[in-house]
């Protein structure tokens, strides 16, 4: 079955940076497009890029300029390069294949000093 595990959160200081990444299983990765979420406590899910099966990418003004999707086809995995990070970016972050209900657990990112 269609499996996503994302890892590679943490606490780090305004300003820093973490990499995401999401392993995929259990279907053809290189055929799907897919999108990292996020969600802050008490707040929506919002979507914030997308990578299509092609390459080519998307992002939410929340993050333009400042976030990097990409994805390994090889592995089966998706990542986010995320840098100068602010607080208002602390959520738990998901990857999820496009227009499908599948999605990962999470992995929780902190930006606090």
């Amino acid at each position: 079955q269609v499996q996503l595990v994302e890892s590679g959160g943490g606490l780090v200081q305004p300003g820093g940076s973490l990499r995401l990444s999401c392993v995929a299983s259990g279907f053809t990765f290189s055929r799907y497009h897919m999108n990292w979420f996020r969600q802050a406590p008490g707040k929506e899910m919002e979507w914030i890029s997308k990578i299509n099966n092609n390459g080519d990418t998307d992002y939410a003004d929340s993050v333009k300029g400042r976030f990097i999707i990409s994805r390994d086809n090889r592995e089966n995995t998706l990542y986010l390069q995320m840098d100068s990070l602010k607080p208002e970016d602390t959520a738990l972050y998901f990857c999820a294949i496009a227009n499908r209900p599948d999605r990962g657990q999470g992995t929780q990112v902190t930006v606090s000093s």
